[in-house]
């Protein structure tokens, strides 16, 4: 799988990334390590070598599992781990960010992390992702934006997006998000016919 630059750094990237989440096993029902262990490995098999996980997945349990899957190819796969900065577990004081860093490096059992990121970041508009995504979605001329819910709760969620205003900067920012994506498909008409 060819890799991509991550941003202006010497990171390379693929453009697949294996999702880590389910691995810390918290809020998921069903999910067994070795499953997981044997999902990461066939993702890195595959040619999926960046792999995305946070702190909180599981309380580091999903940064283990990560460990157990890829150690003996740490060198040719790319960590990237998150700090989490929600209220009720707000790790991004200096100290705090050093000690959640150690925590994941202790977990991944390496000694550097490619990418460490803020998992979700305090935003001006307190709210979700999926929130942000539905309000730059409708905010799309001529768009319209279909979106499902499991639940009551997701429902309501998905219908306080049409209250988040999204200046024209942060438009333009998350247009360029996507452009880092979208600049890369083939232009090949025949892939667009089916």
């Amino acid at each position: 799988m060819d890799k991509r630059p991550l941003g202006l750094s010497d990171v390379k990237i693929t453009p697949i990334i294996m999702g880590t989440w389910q691995a810390g096993k918290k809020m998921w029902v069903g999910i067994e390590d070795e499953e997981s262990i044997q999902a990461i490995r066939a993702a890195y098999e595959a040619g999926i070598t960046t792999i995305d996980t946070a702190e909180v997945y599981g309380e580091g349990h999903s940064e283990r599992i990560v460990a157990k899957a890829l150690a003996d190819v740490r060198a040719r796969v790319v960590y990237a781990s998150k700090v989490f900065s929600k209220v009720f577990a707000n790790h991004l004081k200096y100290d705090l960010v050093i000690e959640a860093c150690d925590r994941s490096l202790k977990n991944l059992d390496t000694d550097y992390i490619d990418l460490y990121q803020i998992h979700w970041p305090a935003a001006r508009h307190q709210c979700s992702l999926a929130q942000l995504s539905l309000a730059w979605l409708i905010a799309q001329p001529q768009t319209n934006a279909i979106a499902g819910a499991r639940n009551a709760e997701q429902a309501m969620a998905n219908a306080k997006a049409a209250e988040v205003r999204l200046s024209e900067a942060e438009l333009h920012q998350i247009d360029q998000i996507g452009r880092q994506v979208s600049d890369y498909l083939d232009s090949d008409p025949v892939m667009w016919n089916w």
